[in-house]
């Protein structure tokens, strides 16, 4: 083959453009300036001069952190795939004469709004957007929580105990730097006969549109239906509520009663009381509604590069999957804006 040329290199750039794919339809479709407000007040601090370096474009961190949601990248690797993928660069709205945000400043951006409480705003903020739009929540809601993995802790078991006790282990305090290594807000918990550690992300989603609408981030050992009362959509245009069995008990039908709400939660038998072919039949029923909520969680763990997190403690889980979260409805938005044109 012969050498490549300037026109054919746009030629293939143009060919790409073509098949639209998904940073491409994020562009056009997602209302970036919309958050611009808040990113400025998240960003935002006082200049003791006009010396140095401009204050990079707060949207271009944001679509970084977004990017870090889609891939599931670190700040040192989405730092190199901006880099390395034109891609990437154009998304967030750099050419190839830019400088590139190093991780460290991914890192203190997200912070920055962590600690301004700007991301739970952002994913509000698309909230009222996606109302805006005629995506009310509809349809009834559905329930459901998945583990959260993060690295595992090399502690002792006497460690382990204090931390469990909400107690700072003997000597942690004298050393910050491996301090600020110790996740004491993770836990240990069993399922299906595997332990676990690290957190729960619980979420509501609506059974028309499909919209992560609410949601709660905890430590892996909090039972699932401790936190229906904080999941449950009051706004949600039907009553429905459909969950799985581990929501299943007399208070959480009672609650459910007392807030307006029809339940849709799948029954739960028990060793001496085995389920009737009735309650079964009912079950299956409802399986076919509630699966909706697997498909979101299968989301993330194909198509955005699975759920492992490497953020300590708490708040700073919290914030992440706030990202997650608010990221995965971006692709939904982006879904059902292809349905509605197919449809016309």
């Amino acid at each position: 083959m012969g050498q490549r040329g300037f026109w054919d290199e746009q030629q293939r750039v143009a060919k790409l453009q073509e098949k639209k794919p998904v940073l491409t339809r994020l562009t056009e479709s997602i209302p970036w300036e919309l958050f611009r407000p808040l990113l400025d007040k998240g960003y935002s601090q006082e200049r003791k001069s006009n010396a140095g370096r401009k204050r990079i474009d707060p949207l271009i961190l944001f679509k970084m952190l977004v990017l870090q949601q889609l891939f599931n990248l670190s700040d040192e690797e989405v730092e190199f795939q901006v880099n390395d993928r034109r891609s990437f660069e154009k998304f967030v709205g750099l050419g190839v004469m830019n400088d590139i945000p190093d991780a460290t400043t991914v890192a203190f951006f997200r912070e920055r709004l962590r600690k301004a409480g700007v991301i739970e705003e952002l994913f509000e903020m698309f909230e009222e957007y996606l109302r805006d739009q005629g995506l009310e929540a509809r349809g009834g809601q559905i329930i459901d929580a998945t583990l959260v993995p993060v690295p595992k802790q090399r502690n002792t078991r006497e460690e382990n105990k204090e931390i469990k006790a909400d107690r700072l282990p003997d000597g942690w305090e004298e050393n910050l730097n491996r301090l600020q290594q110790k996740d004491l807000d993770a836990r240990w918990v069993k399922k299906n006969g595997i332990n676990h550690y690290g957190y729960k992300n619980s979420i509501c989603i609506d059974a028309e549109h499909g919209f992560i609408r609410r949601f709660v981030v905890t430590p892996a050992n909090v039972h699932d239906s401790q936190m229906l009362p904080m999941l449950l959509d009051p706004e949600n245009h039907d009553d429905y509520v459909w969950a799985d069995s581990a929501y299943a008990g007399e208070c959480f039908e009672d609650l459910l009663s007392l807030g307006g709400f029809e339940s849709r939660i799948h029954e739960k038998g028990s060793r001496n009381h085995p389920l009737s072919e009735a309650a079964k039949e009912r079950n299956s029923v409802r399986s076919a509604i509630r699966a909706c909520v697997e498909h979101v969680f299968g989301s993330m763990t194909t198509s955005m590069g699975g759920k492992l997190t490497r953020k300590i403690g708490l708040e700073r889980n919290e914030a992440w999957w706030t990202l997650k979260n608010l990221t995965f409805n971006f692709l939904r938005y982006l879904q059902r804006s292809t349905n509605a044109l197919t449809l016309a």
